[in-house]
This record gives C-alpha cells, sequence and structure tokens, in this order.
C-alpha cells in the first residue's frame, strides 16, 4: 500500500492535533504519515499534550506548534486526508491544498480550555486523546483500496461522529 499523508488541523495547533499526530503516526507507520498545523498557532505544545503522548508510550520529540502555511506551499508533501479537530478551524477558509485531499471535520471538545484543578485538565486531556485515538483506529480499519472516493468520504465523515 502506497504511503498517506494526512494533516491533522486546529487553530492553535498545541493540543488536539498534535496527539493525534502523534498517535497516527505511531498506529499507522509505515502506510500513513501524519502532520498537524494550526491557522493561529500557539508556537508551544501544550505540556498535557506532551504527558499523553509519552504516557501512550509514542515519541514527542518531534512535535512542534506550526502553521499551515508551512504545508500549503511549493514542496510540501502532498496530502491525501485533512481532519479538522476542532470546531473554529471547520469553519476558517482552509488554504487550497494541492491533490484536493478528501476531508472530513472530526471536532472534539477542547482540553486546554479547561480550567479547574491539575486533575481536572489532565482528565480532559486524556479524555481527547482516547476520542482521537478510537477515531484514528477507526480510521486505519477502513479498506482503503476497496473504497471507492464517496463510500471512502461517507466513512471519514461517520468516523467523526464516534
Amino acid at each position: 500500500m502506497a504511503s498517506h499523508n494526512v494533516m491533522f488541523l486546529c487553530t492553535g495547533n498545541s493540543a488536539r492535533s498534535i496527539m493525534a499526530e502523534a498517535i497516527l503516526n505511531r498506529k499507522g507507520s509505515p502506510n500513513f504519515v501524519a502532520f498537524s498545523a494550526g491557522s493561529h498557532p500557539t508556537g508551544f505544545v501544550r505540556p498535557e499534550a506532551i504527558r499523553q503522548v509519552e504516557k501512550a508510550g509514542m515519541t514527542a520529540a518531534n512535535l512542534r506548534s506550526k502553521s499551515w502555511d508551512e504545508f500549503a506551499g511549493p514542496g510540501a508533501p502532498p496530502l491525501h486526508f485533512v481532519f479538522t479537530v476542532c470546531d473554529q478551524a471547520a469553519k476558517e477558509v482552509c488554504p487550497f491544498w494541492p491533490g484536493q485531499p478528501m476531508t472530513a471535520h472530526w471536532g472534539i471538545p477542547d482540553p486546554a480550555a479547561v480550567r479547574g484543578a491539575p486533575e481536572e485538565i489532565d482528565r480532559a486531556f486524556a479524555q481527547a486523546f482516547s476520542i482521537l485515538d478510537r477515531r484514528i483506529s477507526l480510521f486505519l480499519s477502513l479498506p482503503l483500496a476497496t473504497l471507492d472516493a464517496f463510500a471512502l468520504q461517507r466513512e471519514i465523515d461517520q468516523i467523526g461522529k464516534k
């Protein structure tokens, strides 16, 4: 199977999209390569997101908050799938992605917006990580080689509702 490039988008690229990038790069290798970016990146990765990634036995070494502009110009990897994981990014006008990748909205509540005791914040990050992990596992179980474009689009849209 050929390698598929997958982009996870969020506004700040500091938590959800970062965790999704780490999960897919671990679970989908070597058939999938994940990237993440934000429309207005914060410039840092939330330590709680790093903790979730490392707790799951995944590396956080190359994770960084970056702009989607890095992936819209010449020389950027061609994208096959683009998933928005926050409601804000789903409403924004995304850059033109060469090759017309399939897109779907996989909105997840923002754990970075949770206020309260450290345990509550950690629980919100753990829940977001768990939802992303489940959705990515469902995505990886799709028989990509046998689904036509319409069926595949329907499947990836459905995953965002689970």
